[in-house]
């Protein structure tokens, strides 16, 4: 099979893998077409690597601008089709019910872009909310066993002919292989120090989880804090494993894990649900990962670089799974406007 590489994508985090995916099902470019070139690639581990650490669920935490808005319902929208597309459920997305509180209410704009689209939405009662907790809901959510959805993917978009290179590279335009026209620039954290793009706007923010063995929870639950974040989700299909978290810190660039913030997790999560005690708790893995976060939000806009078309897409800080799908889709979009006007 020949192979032309027309359209590269740079990275290979999830933002990365829904650009490849939405280049082949909305664009319907050609998979031979098509290379992503990674430092990482799913299956590896590093804190410069922020996919594989991830929570990994469809929550409500994230900003409420109209983008943002609009690229978490196409997401929890659409992620039914690359489900189905991957293999199924047992590839490492599923749905599970959810609970979500909020120490201060977020909004009606929030709330009422929610009311349009979230399964079994339900709005908690006053009288039911625990203690501090200002509003709350239930919903049917969606759940990731995130280096595990990952790499079927990669294994879904490597069958159809898409081609994987595993390369560091320090300057953008070494991503133009000899045929590519474009280059979709996916690179999270690493927009912040790769050169020719260099935006000094990226910036980590740093989490903990603990991954534990909990096999009876079958359920998320998320309190979201003015300047704490507590979270328990449970991997889809992953043989009990469930993640506690976590912490939101800014611009903190270590992937040391810390004791003492263990202990800090423990203690909330137990708190806001008692039932994980209801077996000893069981500790498979402590983790930390950079949230590949940007001063404005996310970057979805063209450049050119020596005349050729490049595509920015990144920026989604610790909401990948859930709005990375609609970011890939405007992203994709942008090319298909520019093919329209022929200025490719």
């Amino acid at each position: 099979m020949s192979r032309s590489d027309e359209y590269v994508v740079l990275g290979a985090g999830i933002t990365g893998l829904y650009t490849a995916y939405c280049l082949l099902n909305d664009a319907k470019i050609s998979p031979t077409k098509v290379t992503v070139i990674a430092q990482y690639l799913p299956g590896d581990q590093s804190i410069h690597y922020t996919s594989p650490w991830a929570g990994g669920n469809f929550s409500c935490i994230t900003p409420n601008d109209p983008d943002t808005l609009e690229f978490d319902k196409y997401t929890y929208t659409h992620l039914h089709e690359l489900q189905a597309k991957i293999g199924g459920p047992e590839k490492g997305i599923d749905h599970n019910p959810t609970t979500e509180y909020w120490d201060v209410y977020p909004g009606d704009v929030k709330v009422n872009s929610l009311k349009t689209y979230l399964k079994d939405l339900q709005i908690i009662p006053k009288f039911q909310l625990p203690a501090g907790v200002a509003f709350g809901i239930k919903y049917t959510t969606w759940d990731f066993f995130c280096p595990f959805y990952l790499a079927n993917i990669k294994k879904y978009l490597e069958a159809a002919g898409v081609t994987f290179i595993k390369q560091k590279l320090t300057h953008i335009s070494q991503a133009y292989l000899p045929r590519t026209k474009v280059v979709f620039n996916c690179t999270g954290i690493g927009a912040f120090s790769l050169s020719g793009v260099k935006d000094s706007n990226v910036y980590p923010t740093r989490g903990q989880v603990l991954v534990v063995h909990a096999p009876h929870i079958q359920e998320n639950r998320m309190r979201w804090g003015e300047d704490y974040a507590t979270y328990i989700i449970p991997r889809a299909h992953s043989n009990g494993q469930l993640i506690l978290g976590g912490f939101l810190q800014k611009d903190n660039w270590t992937g040391d894990t810390s004791a003492e913030e263990s202990k800090d997790i423990i203690k909330r999560t137990t708190e806001l649900m008692p039932e994980i005690l209801d077996r000893p708790l069981e500790i498979l893995a402590v983790a930390a990962g950079l949230r590949p976060s940007r001063y404005g939000g996310v970057r979805i806009e063209t450049e050119r670089v020596e005349g050729k078309l490049l595509i920015h897409n990144y920026g989604a800080s610790g909401y990948g799974y859930q709005s990375g799908f609609g970011m890939a889709h405007r992203a994709v979009q942008l090319l298909l406007k520019e093919k329209r006007g022929a200025k490719l």
